[in-house]
C-alpha cells in the first residue's frame, strides 16, 4: 500500500472511473466481473474530478441504539476519527450501513464532511444514506445510496474491516478510484500500468470515434475502422 505514491495516483485522477475500468479489463480479464460497484449512487457533486485514494473503512447502523454505555461510545468515537488521520493519505473512506434497511440514519453531513476532510479524506463512498448537501465540506465528494433527512440512531460499530458496498468489496488501504458513475478498487500493481494501457485504449478509439462522427459514415467505413484499431499496438 506506501509503495504507491501519490503522485502516481493523482495521475490517475485525469481518467474517469470507466475508462480505468477498461484499463483494468485489459490488464487482467478478472476485472470484469469484480471489483467494482453495481448499484447507483446519490452523487453530491456529479460533475466533481474523479477522486483517487487509500481506503479507510468502516461499518455502521441507525435503527437501533448502540449496546455500549455513553463513555464506551466516545472512546469509540475518538479512536474512530484516529484511524481516519492515520496512514497514506489522500484517503476515501468507505462506510457499509449494517442496518436492515440501509440509510435509515446519516452518517454524512456538514459536520462529518468538514471532519473527514480535515483529515485527509477525498470523499466518502457508503450504501447509506447523506444529508446536508448544500452544507457537505467544499470539495468533498459523497456517493451513497440515498439521500436523507435523518441522522436517527447512526453510530460506527467497526473500522478497519472489509466492507461491501453496493457490490464491491473493500479492505483497509485498498486504492479506490470514484466519481459520479461508481467506484472501483485498483489493484497496487496495475496502478503505474494503467496510463499505458489507457494510452493504447485512446489510440484504437481515437480511430473509431473519427470515422463515426464522419459525414460519410457508413458500414464500410465502420469495418475500416474497426480493422485499423485492431492493428494499433
Amino acid at each position: 500500500m506506501t509503495d504507491v505514491k501519490p503522485e502516481d495516483l493523482q495521475k490517475l485522477a485525469q481518467w474517469d472511473t470507466p475508462t480505468i475500468c477498461n484499463g483494468l479489463e485489459m490488464i487482467d480479464e478478472k476485472h470484469r466481473l469484480s471489483g467494482y460497484t453495481t448499484r447507483p449512487f446519490s452523487c453530491v457533486r456529479p460533475d466533481a474530478a474523479p477522486m483517487v485514494g487509500f481506503a479507510r473503512t468502516a461499518t455502521i447502523r441507525a435503527m437501533t441504539t448502540p449496546r455500549q454505555t455513553a463513555d464506551v461510545m466516545k472512546a469509540m468515537r475518538v479512536e474512530y476519527y484516529e484511524y481516519i488521520a492515520d496512514g497514506p493519505t489522500p484517503s476515501i473512506t468507505v462506510i457499509q450501513d449494517l442496518d436492515t434497511e440501509p440509510g435509515c440514519g446519516a452518517w454524512w453531513g456538514e459536520v462529518n464532511s468538514a471532519i473527514h476532510k480535515g483529515l485527509g479524506s477525498l470523499g466518502t463512498i457508503t450504501n447509506g444514506s447523506i444529508r446536508d448537501l448544500s452544507d457537505f465540506a467544499p470539495g468533498f465528494q459523497g456517493l451513497a445510496g440515498k439521500v436523507g433527512p435523518s441522522h436517527a440512531h447512526v453510530h460506527a460499530t467497526g473500522f478497519g474491516c472489509t466492507v461491501e458496498v453496493h457490490g464491491m468489496t473493500v479492505a483497509h488501504g485498498d486504492i479506490i478510484h470514484a466519481d459520479v458513475h461508481g467506484a472501483v478498487v485498483v489493484p497496487p500493481e496495475a496502478v503505474t500500468r494503467l496510463p499505458d494501457v489507457i494510452d493504447l485504449i485512446s489510440r484504437r478509439e481515437a480511430v473509431m470515434l473519427e470515422a463515426a462522427r464522419a459525414a460519410d459514415f457508413d458500414i464500410h467505413k465502420l469495418k475500416a475502422a474497426m480493422a485499423g484499431a485492431a492493428e494499433i499496438h
